[in-house]
């Protein structure tokens, strides 16, 4: 499968639709619709948002970057479709956002997922993510659970 990554401006109706098809699947996952601590991502605080999409211009995932400190960022939004995972997505999507951080001079990744999502830990954990205690907003959340990784 042929993926291409590009940035996109967080209001496209593109990538709206893939954030809503993730929300979706994670209230079903967590049984309501109050699972995300802290402030949602917006236009206003994403510095990079990117959407992968296979050569018939179909979207099939995304994922974002939110600043933190200096030199720190915060994974947001990553998404795949059901039909496109297992094909390599979110590998290259998440290997874009770290080239993107670091081209913002981000020398740590930092990221949430949540403990419905069994899948996504063992993802991040085989990319060379590493569990770290709760930061920021998920600090004493129970469903809460905080990887980083050490860009080069």
């Amino acid at each position: 499968m042929t993926i291409t990554i590009g940035r996109m401006d967080w209001t496209d109706e593109v990538g709206a639709r893939l954030r809503r098809a993730q929300r979706t699947e994670l209230d079903a996952r967590y049984g309501s619709d109050d699972h995300e601590p802290g402030t949602p991502p917006s236009g206003d605080d994403i510095a990079v948002f990117l959407v992968a999409t296979d050569a018939a211009g179909t979207a099939l995932g995304c994922g974002a970057l939110r600043l933190l400190a200096e030199h720190r960022a915060e994974v947001k939004r990553m998404y795949v479709a059901p039909a496109a995972r297992g094909t390599g997505v979110a590998v290259a999507v998440l290997r874009a956002l770290e080239d993107e951080a670091r081209s913002l001079g981000v020398e740590e990744l930092l990221l949430e997922t949540g403990t419905a999502q069994p899948d996504a830990m063992r993802f991040y954990e085989r990319e060379g993510y590493a569990p770290i205690p709760a930061f920021g907003p998920y600090v004493d959340e129970p469903l809460s659970r905080c990887y980083a990784r050490r860009l080069a």
